[in-house]
């Protein structure tokens, strides 16, 4: 018996995840995170529970996989900036390439099951508290790397430096959810505002944190 490539048998296991999660997405968005059972899920994707829990252990992570896929990102981005650059400065680069291409993390896309994904999230406890989870992953993570970025700064000024900067970054991203989620808003136009904002706040964090500007 011939047995399937390994490209190809990654394939179709990503594209069983991707559907498995765009199935689950689309029953949690039409009539609520918690009114949908796992075994709706699976039975609407085909697949038995079993099969579904082999992909993505709890009903949380069919949802908040898109929100891992950046985990540990500023930390990458603190440890692959180009040489002669600050951390600072990468993370604010990095976060306005971000608003330029409308990245959903960013909150700035007005694409509308992006703005419903964001609202079920921001309002159900549970994805909530997930959530918190991969913030304070992100925040060790990120404490790391610039303690090895700016050894100098010590243990404690890089974790309060991290605390802010993610701070920072979530408190813009729901902002421009926010925006967007006014009537008629649509990102093009939110977007200067977005930019200003993020500067402005990346200005105060760098008077702050010197050591890592």
């Amino acid at each position: 018996m011939t047995r399937e490539p390994v490209g190809l048998r990654e394939r179709k296991k990503q594209r069983t995840h991707d559907a498995l999660s765009a199935a689950a997405i689309a029953l949690f968005l039409e009539r609520g995170f918690d009114n949908v059972s796992v075994a709706e899920v699976a039975a609407a994707a085909e697949v038995s529970k079993p099969t579904l829990f082999a992909y993505f252990p709890t009903k949380e992570d069919l949802v908040l996989h898109r929100i891992a896929d950046h985990d540990g990102e500023a930390a990458r981005v603190v440890r692959t900036r180009p040489p002669g650059t600050a951390p600072l400065p990468a993370l604010e680069e990095h976060l306005l390439a971000g608003l330029a291409r409308h990245d959903p993390v960013t909150g700035l896309n007005d694409h509308p099951e992006v703005l419903a994904f964001h609202g079920m999230v921001f309002a159900t406890p549970s994805l909530a508290g997930r959530v918190a989870q991969y913030a304070s992953r992100d925040e060790e993570a990120l404490a790391a790397a610039l303690g090895e970025a700016v050894p100098t700064a010590g243990d404690l000024a890089a974790a309060l430096a991290a605390s802010q900067i993610l701070a920072v970054r979530r408190v813009l991203a729901r902002e421009n959810w926010r925006r967007l989620s006014e009537p008629r808003a649509v990102a093009a136009d939110v977007l200067p505002d977005a930019v200003a904002e993020a500067r402005l706040a990346f200005g105060a964090l760098r008077k702050g944190l010197s050591e890592f500007a």
